[in-house]
């Protein structure tokens, strides 16, 4: 990160990194990698406590992304934070590439491989257990998708958190309200969604997710509450920031076309 950029105008860049990531690869999942940069941004520029030069500082927090198919937001947040080098990107998903497509614990600043959808809350609620029973103060922030709360390993994650009142504990939902094969409402729907998190004994808040202002202050917010765990909806665009992706399942796994990437990028410049 540029000492004159701010968090907007990262945000483009980290929108530039993926378009270019998964368009140059042919693969990926640009759609929902999108959605979700704004929180990414927020959380590692202005919510985490971490040391980008000592990535195993025992005393750090810990960020986990369970929706690992949005892996090209999280590696170019990691290369703007410096856990690895911009150069790097330009091999997503190569072969023999350290950036496979779902994030691997084998590198710099990521704590958990993910990908298998569902699973994410459950390693996020034993991280702050083992936070609470060990007496260390560092808190736990997971990234879930609305797509993957149709599992029952999140609500059986969310009670075990909630009976053990894992107040270090912060989910994020990235509700961008899409998941592979529609939109959720269609496939099983969560609404009312914060009513069921509050039901299951968490802190539940609902706010704009492509608006880094309000994740600052919301962020700021919650996490001072005990008692409970706390869960963040963030409501998001899919394909945010593209105007002929925004809104669009269509991307949800397909990539722009180099030229569809050259009128994006411009987009966003």
């Amino acid at each position: 990160m540029e000492f004159s950029d701010t968090l907007e105008d990262l945000a483009k860049k980290v929108r530039i990194d993926i378009l270019k990531m998964t368009s140059k690869a042919g693969s990926g999942h640009p759609g929902g990698s999108l959605s979700c940069v704004d929180i990414l941004v927020t959380v590692y520029f202005k919510i985490l406590n971490h040391k980008p030069n000592i990535p195993d500082w025992e005393d750090r927090d810990r960020f986990i992304l369970s929706k690992g198919h949005a892996a090209p937001a999280l590696y170019s947040i990691l290369a703007k934070c410096g856990y690895i080098s911009e150069r790097e990107l330009n091999g997503f998903r190569n072969l023999g590439s350290i950036l496979q497509g779902h994030p691997d614990r084998k590198l710099p600043g990521v704590e958990v491989s993910t990908g298998s959808l569902g699973q994410g809350l459950s390693i996020a609620a034993g991280v702050a257990l083992s936070a609470k029973m060990n007496r260390k103060n560092y808190y736990t922030y997971v990234l879930i998708g609305d797509g993957e709360c149709d599992e029952g390993q999140i609500w059986e994650a969310a009670m075990f958190a909630s009976h053990n009142k894992l107040d270090n504990l912060i989910a994020i939902v990235d509700r961008n309200k899409f998941q592979i094969d529609d939109l959720t409402e269609n496939v099983v729907a969560l609404e009312p969604f914060s009513k069921k998190w509050e039901s299951f004994g968490w802190h539940a808040c609902e706010i704009d997710g492509n608006n880094i202002h309000e994740l600052v202050n919301i962020f700021r917010q919650i996490k001072p509450l005990t008692g409970k765990p706390k869960v963040i909806i963030a409501h998001t665009l899919k394909g945010k920031g593209i105007s002929f992706m925004e809104g669009s399942n269509e991307y949800h796994g397909k990539c722009l076309t180099n030229e569809e990437c050259i009128r994006a990028c411009k987009e966003l410049s």
